[in-house]
């Protein structure tokens, strides 16, 4: 009963630190869960930092302000594009909304669909954010 509660207590601090460890650092994702669960926990504490740094990893970053303040600004199209999906941040626009790339950051593009502006990362269609 005892050995279950301190394996229970170092899961929890595990899952803790490698929450902040994967947030903070720029060994991040699995990798960076993995390393810290094993420092905390060992080989235990490696697996379940691992699962926990991919969670954390998958979590995307922001666009710069620039590129939100670019998207706000530039003039919507005349064609409105209507889609019956929902816009969901991290999953891909429909192969039939064209997006169009950032001029002076062409690693993000943008779309205008169901009245939202969407920025998205171009080569997988990956909804970064949308602008409310």
């Amino acid at each position: 009963m005892i050995s279950k509660l301190i394996v229970g207590a170092a899961t929890a601090a595990t899952l803790m630190s490698g929450v902040a460890f994967a947030q903070s650092s720029t060994v991040n994702g699995a990798a960076g869960g993995a390393v810290t669960g094993a420092i905390v926990g060992g080989p235990v504490g490696a697996a379940v930092g691992g699962v926990a740094g991919a969670v954390v990893g998958t979590v995307i970053d922001p666009p710069p302000q620039k590129v939100v303040t670019y998207v706000r600004e530039v003039p919507a199209p005349s064609a409105r594009v209507v889609v019956k999906e929902k816009v969901v941040v991290g999953e891909p626009l429909p192969e039939t909304v064209v997006v169009t790339p950032i001029p002076d950051d062409p690693t993000y593009a943008y779309a205008v669909v169901n009245d939202e502006r969407v920025i998205v990362e171009p080569s997988s269609r990956k909804v970064i954010q949308v602008i409310k």
